[in-house]
């Protein structure tokens, strides 16, 4: 039971790796608190169910973060560039009519009963782990996690796009001065992190039903991971989202009464000892 209740933490932790990753670079750049970033992450679990009818999971995979970092590209222009000046107050206001919205479209394209998408055939099995039979699909979406934050920490620290990101994020005003043109690279991270999202989405929805109101849970666990990890810090979003995942499994099984709070404490806790997360306000 021990062994499972730490790979279902991984499990989870991993999906929120990748989701919380993208929510944590978009503010990390635009300083733009994304409140539909879980609508996002539930348009690219139903842009991927599409896309798996027509094609199949692994184009879905593939095609659905295209799609999604497109629409990231559109919303930086449309939303997020604007609101970057913004009080928080009209930012949380703007994301949140955007996450109605979204889920509103959703609703109209897709309808309201629940959908779902079969895992692939060559993920089907399960071998033994722990002493249990354990899903290949779910090592899978683990592998998927560690991949993703392997390629984007390898970008960040190793292209020359990366080096303007990192830059941008310290001091925008000395970057754009040296002939960097930051707002197209503030576009592009805001179109990997929503990239980012709609890859979560697509890899849960076979573990999943899909519904239009899929994203409450992970836009609530994500911003645990974020404020928990250092608002902006890809490290501090690796560690806390590993911690809260296995919070969440233990929790579900030996504390089921207090498990929806476990999150939040583990929260205030941390943010008690270390006011500025785990890894600090940075990128």
């Amino acid at each position: 039971m021990l062994g499972i209740s730490i790979f279902n933490g991984l499990v989870y932790g991993s999906l929120l790796i990748i989701c919380a990753s993208g929510l944590a670079m978009i503010y990390g750049l635009r300083r733009v608190v994304n409140f539909a970033h879980g609508a996002l992450y539930m348009l690219g679990a139903y842009i991927g169910y599409t896309l798996s009818l027509y094609l199949n999971i692994w184009f879905a995979l593939l095609l659905a973060p295209l799609a999604m970092g497109m629409i990231g590209v559109l919303l930086d222009k449309a939303v997020f560039r604007p609101l970057q000046e913004r009080d928080p107050l009209s930012v949380l206001l703007v994301t949140f009519g955007l996450l109605l919205v979204i889920e509103d479209l959703v609703r109209a394209f897709w309808g309201r009963g629940s959908l779902s998408i079969e895992v692939p055939a060559l993920l089907a099995d399960s071998i033994e782990l722990f002493g249990n039979p354990t899903p290949l699909y779910r090592l899978a979406v683990i592998g998927l996690g560690v991949g993703s934050m392997v390629l984007i920490w390898a970008w960040l620290r190793f292209s020359r796009t990366g080096l303007y990101v990192r830059a941008a994020s310290t001091d925008p005003l000395t970057t754009a001065m040296m002939g960097v043109n930051t707002e197209r690279v503030n576009a592009l991270v805001v179109g990997v992190g929503t990239a980012l999202a709609g890859l979560a989405g697509v890899a849960a929805a076979p573990m999943l039903s899909l519904a239009p109101s899929m994203g409450a849970d992970v836009l609530v666990d994500s911003f645990v991971v974020v404020v928990i990890g250092g608002l902006g810090s890809l490290g501090g979003a690796l560690i806390s989202a590993i911690l809260l995942g296995q919070v969440q499994s233990f929790g579900t099984i030996y504390l089921p009464g207090l498990s929806a709070v476990l999150p939040f404490l583990m929260m205030i806790a941390i943010l008690i000892w270390r006011p500025s997360g785990l890894a600090g306000n940075r990128v």
